[in-house]
């Protein structure tokens, strides 16, 4: 079995403690932002020209309906009069209205960056759970020998799930302003605040709703860890002739049905809520895309590892060379997914569909493009050769972009909904990254050293220790002879 080594314990737990400590000192300064501080960032977008279009152009709106507003009134009452100053009023109000709206992102900072890590290390862990399970399913000999690995990395679920619970419950008690449809007045009909568009989604979006479907995901996904972990390693001793391997195959069934359900449930609420206005038949499918990848490349990187420290005996150059097919292939099916959604709704040029892009666009361009190259070419140059996939140093320099370029992926989709303009990387983003990648390090290598570091009871077993491709394995005799 493995030891967990003290250098690395003693690393995961610096960047825990460091990232709690920059998360920590992120929380107070953005609570110290004040109304002042917002008008202040007005003034310096305004005079510098950074982010005014954007700034503008939801203060614009807002008069747009105050203008709607007092139009209703001037017909109702006739008195030009009291139009006058009713709009002199709401000019004031407006800016108010502005600069509060500034302030609650400026807020939002240190938690959006919390959030993102956290959504990010959230979602690799369930799609290399989601991953084992399909494994399972299918049957297939190949990943026999690694499916410890997947199980170790699934082991920082437990933890990710309680601050994602504690995420939900302090946005509920506006704790933060990440879920805009969450403010006060939203479904009330007599309010200033009230939205009717929101108000028509009620149905889903609701907090009582939001709570429940939030726990019950958590629930479904934890609850198939703990009894697939558990019949694993009870096959490395079980002489029941596969009974127990076929209960895990059952579970592994019902789970991949639910999985498929809660997964695209998932993206609805806690991201394309932060847009309630928006909404894309295809998210919940692109956000599936960008976290396989991401849990490919995780999984991949600890496969690496353990290799390296001869604990996955049975792992070979075809075993890694599949790893990083698969890391390449969807890396092309999330291309595929990007473009059908950006084209899509760039053509048909809808305002309500297209306010999703306007915002990256604007105030985030160079990360939107970026992402782009960082998840498509960059994945192409590095891993289309079929040599390059066999070779670890390789496919870890392939793996390390990718996950910057789906890290940013998420970025993009939390940071414009919830800081606007009011973006760029520090220390909040920095401590939660740090935070999160020692926390997964930790459980990781904590559940490795837990259990057998090959599931000896599998029945595909010697199948996957016998996996070779023979141009892979002798690479250096430079011929294609398979005989």
């Amino acid at each position: 079995m493995y030891q967990f080594s003290g250098k690395l314990k003693t690393f995961s737990l610096a960047l825990i403690i460091f990232g709690v400590i920059g998360i920590a000192f992120s929380f107070y300064n953005g609570s110290q932002k004040t109304l002042e501080d917002a008008k202040h960032v007005i003034e310096a977008s305004s005079s510098e020209g950074h982010g005014s279009s954007h700034g503008e152009a939801e203060k614009a709106a807002h008069v747009t309906e105050v203008k709607k507003v007092d139009n209703i009134v001037s017909g109702v009452h006739d008195s030009g009069k009291n139009v006058d100053k009713t709009m002199s009023g709401h000019g004031a109000h407006d800016d108010d209205s502005h600069a509060e709206h500034v302030l609650h992102q400026l807020q939002n900072r240190p938690w959006s960056a919390f959030y993102v890590a956290l959504f990010f290390s959230l979602g690799i862990t369930l799609l290399v759970l989601a991953f084992y399970a399909i494994q399972r399913v299918a049957q297939v000999g190949w990943s026999v020998v690694i499916l410890r690995v997947m199980e170790a990395i699934t082991g920082n679920l437990l933890p990710v799930s309680i601050l994602m619970v504690l995420v939900v419950i302090a946005s509920v008690m506006h704790l933060n302003h990440l879920f805009p449809w969450m403010a006060e007045g939203t479904f009330d009909t007599t309010s200033e605040n009230y939205d009717p568009i929101v108000d028509g989604k009620s149905w889903w979006i609701n907090s009582t709703r939001f709570v429940i479907r939030s726990i019950v995901y958590l629930l479904i996904w934890n609850a198939y860890r703990f009894f697939i972990r558990k019949g694993s390693i009870k096959e490395d001793t079980a002489n029941d002739g596969n009974k127990t391997y076929k209960k895990n195959y059952n579970a592994s069934v019902i789970f991949l049905f639910l999985f498929m359900i809660t997964e695209t449930t998932m993206s609805w609420d806690w991201i394309m809520g932060l847009d309630p206005h928006w909404f894309s038949t295809l998210f919940g499918w692109y956000v599936l895309s960008t976290l396989l990848v991401s849990a490919l490349t995780v999984i991949a990187f600890f496969t690496i590892y353990f290799r390296s420290k001869d604990l996955l005996p049975g792992i070979n150059d075809s075993h890694i060379h599949d790893l990083a097919k698969f890391m390449f292939g969807f890396s092309i099916f999330w291309t595929y997914l990007w473009f059908s959604q950006f084209m899509l709704i760039w053509y048909a040029d809808i305002p309500e569909e297209t306010t999703y892009f306007v915002a990256r666009f604007t105030e985030y361009k160079l990360p939107f493009l970026g992402m782009v190259v960082m998840n498509f070419v960059f994945p192409i140059l590095l891993l289309l050769n079929s040599d390059y996939k066999s070779k670890p140093w390789f496919v870890f320099i392939g793996g390390v972009v990718i996950l910057a370029g789906h890290y940013m992926d998420v970025f993009i989709m939390i940071m414009p909904s919830t800081v606007g303009a009011n973006w760029y990387f520090g220390i909040p983003e920095i401590s939660s990254l740090c935070f999160f990648i020692g926390l997964m390090i930790y459980t990781t290598l904590r559940s490795f050293s837990k259990a057998n570091t090959i599931p000896k009871g599998n029945p595909f077993l010697k199948e996957s220790e016998h996996f070779h491709y023979y141009n892979i394995e002798h690479s250096d005799e430079g011929s294609t002879d398979h005989h």
